[in-house]
């Protein structure tokens, strides 16, 4: 008797995953896209940032302006310490820059699943801040040695802004670059519309990419 065929994989990305296959071209693009099947396939992924993120909303949840981050290095097993430690001071100098800790509470997020055409993406933002104007902005954070492309955090924010009523509603979309502790926002000269085409056509070939990976 035959093993029953696998059920195809349904082409799905994160928006790690898409921000960053909008950023490359060429063939760079199929490799890539290949690479996120496979490892879909095989359910492997870990995480490293995941003690970083806890200590940093730990800082805004507790108004403690930078202890855990601080600390958060020597919590971690050795191979990451390099990691945290290069990261820890640009998030400090991040967290600093909202102000006053006692102005800066934690908000909740919810993740929500976009769908550009037929691509499904998740939108998850790390976490969100509220200030005690009542402003709110829901935080992306982008750890890799490079600073996010204009691509890459156009991608990022739009995504975010069109489904914010469902991540915190009346928020501002925020990508910090985590390594150089500068924010993101969207530009104000950006056409939604010219993205949302933009980002419409990626996604198709994404999609094409994906099945003739298969």
């Amino acid at each position: 008797m035959t093993a029953p065929a696998s059920a195809p994989l349904t082409p799905y990305a994160t928006l790690l995953g898409f921000t960053r296959y909008v950023d490359r071209t060429g063939p760079t693009k199929a490799t890539f896209v290949g690479g996120l099947r496979k490892q879909r396939a095989s359910r492997h992924g870990f995480n490293p940032h995941g003690q970083f993120v806890k200590a940093l909303k730990a800082d805004v949840a507790f108004h403690t302006g930078g202890t855990h981050l601080e600390q958060v290095p020597d919590l971690v097993k050795p191979r990451w310490k390099p990691l945290y430690q290069a990261l820890v001071p640009g998030a400090t100098s991040w967290l600093r820059s909202l102000g006053d800790p006692a102005g800066v509470d934690l908000a909740q997020t919810r993740d929500a699943l976009a769908m550009l055409g037929d691509l499904p993406v998740k939108i998850n933002p790390h976490f969100g801040v509220r200030y005690a104007d009542g402003r709110a902005e829901a935080i992306r954070l982008h750890f890799d040695e490079a600073p996010p492309s204009e691509e890459a955090a156009l991608a990022t924010l739009h995504l975010m802004a069109r489904h914010m009523d469902a991540v915190l509603p009346h928020a501002e979309p925020v990508l910090v670059d985590v390594r150089r502790g500068e924010a993101h926002r969207m530009p104000e000269a950006v056409k939604p519309d010219q993205v949302e085409q933009w980002l419409a056509g990626e996604a198709a070939a994404f999609r094409a990419i994906w099945s003739t990976a298969a």
